[in-house]
């Protein structure tokens, strides 16, 4: 299951490193099962990827555009 842009962004900073952290060790888990032989369903590693990708990047725009709030209200 992939995670929607909007549901990431309507999440909490601390909400979205959480996840941010379940999903490392979701993908920890399928690597290792993929190694071992066991994984049914190979593409869930790139979508566990692409989810901690697009997890990362909202946060970084988020943290930008909350930066730059900060600066605009100083001047």
């Amino acid at each position: 299951m992939t995670i929607k842009p909007k549901e990431i962004r309507e999440m909490k900073m601390e909400d979205i490193d959480n996840k941010i952290a379940e999903l490392q060790m979701e993908l920890m888990k399928l690597r290792l099962q993929s190694k071992i032989g066991t994984l049914k369903n190979t593409s869930s590693i790139r979508n566990t990827r692409k989810d901690i990708a697009r997890l990362i990047t909202i946060k970084a725009e988020m943290e930008k555009a909350s930066k730059s709030q900060s600066n605009e209200s100083k001047l």
